[in-house]
């Protein structure tokens, strides 16, 4: 009886599992140097946290769980405000599988085979894009609700 449950135990865990692989954050620091080209992390005070502070792509501070398409001043392609307008927030298995094929996100995240990145650059390996999107996370104010979840409320504990 007694492994039966721990079976089942087992097995409930495994079934319960997310299919996103949760990333290192540690490792993603490395990894975002090829991101730095052209994104930079800098907080609202304004200091670089991560990057040379570069201005082709947005500033990717608090990405995961704002809206795609809004950081401010900056000048998106139609797709990703589009996006955005639609009600889609970044998570970080969203962010791994953007930068994996920037367009084909979009394409598939609108339905729109016209929908088109100005993101030329693809990290299609899916731990280091997992790495990056777990270090681009540790400069979120909260870590976003998984599919299905509900977003813990203002000041609520989230561990």
């Amino acid at each position: 009886m007694k492994t039966k449950l721990t079976a089942l135990a087992l097995l409930s865990t495994i079934i319960a599992a997310p299919a996103f692989a949760a990333g290192d954050a540690e490792a993603g620091a490395k990894v975002f140097n090829k991101c730095q080209t052209c994104h930079v992390v800098a907080n609202e005070a304004g200091e670089t946290l991560a990057g040379k502070n570069a201005k082709t792509g947005p500033n990717l501070y608090g990405i995961i769980g704002r809206a795609a398409g809004t950081y401010p001043d900056f000048k998106y392609g139609e797709s990703i405000v589009a996006l955005g307008a639609s009600g889609f927030t970044w998570t970080e298995a969203d962010l791994v599988s953007y930068v994996a094929d920037p367009a084909k996100f979009l394409k598939d995240k609108l339905g729109d085979t016209k929908a088109k990145s100005k993101m030329v650059f693809k990290l299609n390996n899916e731990t280091e894009a997992a790495n990056v999107a777990a270090f681009l996370a540790s400069f979120s104010a909260a870590p976003a609700a998984a599919e299905g979840e509900a977003a813990p409320a203002e000041g609520e504990a989230t561990n």
